[in-house]
């Protein structure tokens, strides 16, 4: 009888894996099959760890946004000023992803919000992510400003993302003072 190897972590590492695929090859250029060979695991341990694509990549945008979430709540609950908060934003937008790392993640972003588009179950977690981006941001402003400023978060990191020449952090910092002049919450 062969012993069979024991992997405790294999489900999360797999979960991994989806995410560097479809950061490469999109969702429609990841399969199981793909990812249990990056893996080094028999195609038949994907089964086992999911019912399905569908299943392994709501898991994996999960933990990506989970992962966005939490840098950004990190950001922002360090804050204590209204010109701390709006520095946090900045650097959210400029400071907090690396070149390659910004790339990467904006492909991710993108592939979820297609999924998200057409699929409501992946629509809930940005709409989780969204929900919590603007906890963090009602903590400085109000309501309507969080919204403001969460989209324009989402749409400077596009750009950043997409725009071959590096965003000037003196207009980011320009645009959010204008969207928070009056805002507060403290």
């Amino acid at each position: 009888m062969t012993a069979r190897r024991s992997e405790p972590d294999r489900r999360s590492r797999l979960i991994d894996i989806a995410l560097e695929l479809v950061a490469e090859a999109g969702v429609a250029g990841t399969s199981h099959r793909k990812i249990a060979a990056r893996a080094g695991v028999p195609l038949g341990s994907m089964t086992y760890h999911f019912n399905g694509m569908d299943e392994l990549l709501f898991e994996a945008f999960s933990r990506f946004a989970e992962t966005i979430i939490i840098r950004f709540e990190e950001r922002l609950s360090a804050a204590t000023t209204i010109d701390e908060a709006r520095e946090a934003v900045i650097g959210l937008i400029h400071d907090d992803l690396p070149g390659q790392q910004a790339a990467r993640d904006g492909v991710l972003a993108f592939e979820l919000y297609t999924l998200a588009a057409r699929e409501p179950r992946f629509r809930a977690i940005t709409r989780e992510w969204m929900r919590r981006s603007r906890v963090e941001l009602e903590r400085h402003f109000d309501p309507d400003t969080a919204r403001q400023v969460d989209a324009l978060i989402e749409g400077l990191w596009i750009h950043r993302s997409l725009d071959p020449e590096p965003l000037d952090r003196s207009i980011t910092k320009d645009a959010i003072a204008r969207i928070t002049g009056g805002s507060t919450r403290q």
